[in-house]
């Protein structure tokens, strides 16, 4: 089977690749001109079945040209970022990139579409309970541009999927691993930590799922999830305290003992996102975004995933462990 993936240059998306590329499928790897190559590695190698192909979500021409000849595709790829200067670019690649793969897909005939999405979709609950795929949630709900973005595309592939095309949707809770090469958000926890610019925290909470046990999720999506669902690839439900305590144990760093009032983490993310992100022009540790968002504990339920996919929930201090060691050995640190 040949395989057409976006984002394999990225975090996750490498990770479904090589997981594609132990089971035997020919993979066909979208990449921009000026992608960095380094998640894929060993990918591309002499005798190997996997292939680059050359183009942009923001192209639907390069896109349709690309995936020519592919029976399947895991559309990956997305802008994961909490601050952006230019909202506008983040929609055009996560909303409109959606669309135009889903229009290539239908264009080249592909017999199914896996579609990335995100637990940033789900309507988190205020009690702090596990939210699933059914808690009441509309688009007035997502904070910032990047929960919008993702919502909105995940709006086009599900509706997709319930009006002729075979198109599957997962939401990744919160992945962690190597290969974050960006890094993420979610690796810029663990890479702050190791730097040791975690001074206090704030009272939150994410699900976090080991990132190769995700990317299986993703296969195990596309041979067993229905057409029009959606599924949480999640794990462990951790305060961000205890998260942190975890990568302290793993570390022998400690552990922050204050708790930050959320008065306070607020009027840091002003200054924060009008000094880095406004005057410096880089991405803020911290947003008005971020910590608006961090106000509910985002606890998620992959019951639905565990019922009709397979899933297994694993303990996350492995991943947490092979982050801290990717950080340390490719220099992050």
């Amino acid at each position: 089977m040949k395989v057409f993936v976006t984002g394999a240059t990225g975090f996750l998306g490498s990770h479904v690749a090589r997981v594609l590329a132990d089971q035997g499928a020919e993979l066909r790897l979208l990449v921009r001109p000026t992608s960095n190559l380094k998640n894929l590695e060993g990918l591309l190698s002499p005798g190997t079945k996997a292939e680059t192909a050359t183009g942009d979500l923001r192209d639907a021409a390069s896109l349709e040209k690309a995936m020519s000849g592919c029976e399947a595709v895991f559309h990956v790829a997305a802008d994961y970022r909490l601050w952006v200067r230019d909202p506008a670019e983040m929609y055009r690649l996560n909303v409109e990139g959606t669309r135009a793969i889903l229009e290539a897909a239908r264009k080249n005939g592909v017999r199914r579409v896996v579609h990335t999405s995100s637990v940033a979709t789900i309507g988190f609950t205020d009690d702090g309970s596990s939210a699933n795929e059914d808690s009441p949630v509309s688009l007035a709900n997502m904070i910032g541009p990047y929960k919008r973005s993702k919502f909105m595309s995940e709006q086009i592939a599900m509706e997709a999927g319930r009006s002729g095309m075979d198109v599957v949707t997962v939401n990744p809770t919160t992945p962690v691993g190597e290969q974050d090469v960006k890094p993420t958000p979610t690796g810029r926890i663990v890479l702050d930590f190791l730097k040791r610019k975690f001074p206090a925290y704030v009272e939150t909470g994410l699900n976090l799922v080991d990132v190769k046990e995700c990317a299986r999720g993703h296969i195990a999506a596309f041979e067993r999830g229905r057409s029009g669902e959606r599924y949480i690839l999640g794990g462990e439900n951790l305060t961000l305290k205890q998260t942190l305590d975890k990568l302290g144990e793993i570390t022998g760093l400690p552990s922050p003992t204050v708790k930050l009032p959320y008065v306070v983490a607020f009027a840091a993310g002003v200054v924060d996102e009008a000094i880095t992100g406004w005057l410096l022009n880089r991405e803020p540790r911290a947003t008005i975004d971020t910590v608006r968002i961090g106000r509910k504990m985002m606890f998620a339920s992959s019951a639905k995933a565990e019922r009709e996919l397979g899933w297994k929930i694993v303990p996350v201090e492995d991943a947490l462990r092979r982050a801290v060691e990717w950080f340390r050995t490719n220099g992050y640190v």
